[in-house]
């Protein structure tokens, strides 16, 4: 059941213990103390809303920074991944396999605020041997939510 009650607030965490109930045809009490005990294990960390920023005036930018690092004897990547994840701009970090080693997703209110903050705060990490930043046009699918709608590409038609 556990897995069930999981899936389905991923789907839509605005659903309540009883909708869930009626879902699997459960009682509501039963449900609520599955998610009560979800949440107290750390499976269930918070519950969020996918907001469509852009239809909104106070947008702000969105910047994708690949982190070349050194681990430290002993630590690793994460004593680099617990200091990057400090910073209030920053939405997630993930360490990756492949050319770089740490993804980081930045959040600003402008190009230059997000590249100063690189800049100042990430490429000066003792450990950071390189960065790359890599900004994001447009979201078109976030936590499995279509944003996109009728409007067109900005960027026009070229025919040849």
């Amino acid at each position: 059941m556990e897995q069930k009650i999981l899936q389905l607030l991923y789907q839509n965490a605005k659903l309540t213990a009883e909708d869930i109930a009626v879902m699997l045809g459960q009682p509501a009490e039963q449900v609520a103390g599955v998610i009560r005990d979800l949440e107290a294990r750390g499976l269930i960390r918070g519950y969020k809303a996918v907001v469509d920023w852009d239809k909104l005036d106070a947008a702000f930018v969105t910047a994708v920074i690949e982190l070349k690092v050194t681990p430290k004897p002993g630590l690793g990547f994460e004593e680099i991944a617990e200091r990057v994840m400090q910073y209030p701009e920053v939405e997630s970090v993930y360490l990756m396999s492949g050319t770089y080693d740490l993804n980081v997703m930045v959040r600003g209110k402008t190009f230059h605020q997000v590249a100063m903050f690189v800049a100042k705060e990430l490429s000066t990490i003792e450990s950071v041997t390189s960065t790359a930043t890599h900004f994001v046009l447009r979201r078109y699918k976030e936590f499995d939510v279509e944003l996109v709608n009728t409007d067109t590409d900005d960027r026009g038609n070229f025919l040849l």
